[in-house]
């Protein structure tokens, strides 16, 4: 049986550490202030917003949400950014995805300053973690990285596969994974002989957005397995892009959903707004 990689004690001992480090921060007359902006009242968005409040709360991070209608204008959206931008006691900015169709997600992101964009998502950011500098990165991937480091897996010298590309989460995994001197392959839905490749794997990282699509025949035994994914399937439960039940015999450790990334990345985004008054 697979040894499971707790996301939910982890992330608390990360919480507990950034608490002590806030409290710290208050005696010496620094308080840091996250703003949580969401368009619309998406339900999904609504929980992560909910549970990004309560993170706040926990560690003792301010927190100013703004809830505004879902026919706001881009104009008057980043004009809400560029005022935050501007507010000295604001130290993170962030922005609920996805944004209604008619404004611009890609302009919405370029308009926070970069050193506020806790989420890591501004063009910026983004160079900066390519080249190893400086900056935010991305709280999901940062999240996989604290999970490893935790669990005591090895990164370093390691066969790593990334099975998705998208700009949140698989290219920025593929890059942490080769900071930390993994052997990284990115692979996605053009990728020839996928089952070769990420047989090969000493850790494979699902996000590729598809329920349960990681089945055993895709995995090396004794293999690493993270599940970036999170759907609900034909029984409302939830599910990750990895097929549990049949992989879990399999491998050496793995991540269980809910339970594993997901708590990772609210974790991560309160270490990055401590970090931004360190």
């Amino acid at each position: 049986m697979a040894r499971l990689i707790d996301g939910k004690l982890i992330s608390t001992q990360i919480k507990d550490e950034l608490k002590a480090e806030v409290a710290a921060l208050k005696e010496k007359g620094i308080v840091p202030c996250l703003a949580v902006i969401q368009v619309g009242n998406d339900p999904a968005s609504s929980v992560y917003v909910n549970n990004k409040k309560k993170a706040c709360a926990y560690i003792g991070i301010e927190s100013l949400a703004y809830e505004l209608e879902e026919n706001i204008s881009q104009e008057e959206l980043l004009g809400i950014i560029d005022e935050l931008n501007h507010n000295d006691m604001v130290n993170g900015i962030l922005v609920q995805l996805p944004l209604p169709k008619h404004i611009n997600e890609e302009a919405v992101i370029k308009a926070i300053t970069p050193k506020k964009d806790v989420d890591g998502f501004h063009p910026e950011t983004v160079g900066n973690m390519c080249i190893g500098s400086k900056g935010f990165l991305p709280c999901t991937p940062a999240g996989v990285i604290q999970l490893l480091k935790r669990s005591n897996i090895a990164i370093e010298g390691k066969e790593c596969v990334v099975i998705g590309r998208s700009n949140i989460v698989g290219k920025p995994m593929a890059l942490l994974l080769l900071r930390e001197n993994g052997t990284v392959t990115i692979t996605h839905s053009r990728t020839k002989d996928l089952k070769e490749i990420t047989k090969r794997a000493d850790i494979l990282v699902a996000a590729i957005g598809k329920p349960k699509f990681v089945t055993a025949d895709y995995v090396k035994e004794g293999a690493v397995v993270i599940d970036v994914g999170i759907h609900r399937n034909e029984d409302n439960k939830l599910c990750g892009d990895v097929d549990f039940d049949d992989v879990v015999d399999k491998v050496s450790a793995i991540t269980p959903v809910p339970g594993g990334v997901g708590p990772m990345t609210i974790a991560m985004l309160m270490n990055n707004c401590v970090e931004t008054v360190r």
